[in-house]
């Protein structure tokens, strides 16, 4: 079956608020709502590591904001969040609390890797 992980970050759409991400990852890092985001962009751009890992997944990735849930159609109580859509099926990949409990990107990317082995062996 055909999986894809739809990652929704915990910050609002816009060049605007990216701005003000900016700022808030700048000033006062250890505050900064989204941990999902602060794993895979640091202050001012992507992560390379988190870009070659999006570039050459094997699954379909796609990427929301707080903002745009609206589009997908899912109830989630906490952000941010990793989906796996199987058909009609979606289902939490990774919650908010297994994002957090990532050391850094190269962890982060080590974990979904594995999941989707682990998927990909039923």
């Amino acid at each position: 079956m055909q999986y894809e992980l739809i990652f929704i970050y915990n910050a609002q759409s816009g060049k605007l608020n990216a701005l003000f991400d900016i700022g808030h990852k700048v000033l006062r890092p250890q505050t900064y709502a989204c941990g999902l985001c602060a794993l895979t962009h640091g202050a001012f751009r992507e992560s390379a590591a988190w870009k070659q890992f999006r570039e050459h997944s094997s699954v379909p990735l796609s990427f929301y904001h707080k903002d745009e849930m609206e589009k997908l159609d899912v109830k989630v109580e906490t952000l941010p969040v990793i989906l796996l859509r199987a058909g009609d099926q979606q289902d939490i990949f990774l919650s908010a609390d297994e994002i957090a409990e990532q050391r850094n990107v190269e962890q982060l990317i080590k974990t979904i890797t594995e999941k989707i082995a682990e998927l990909n062996k039923d």
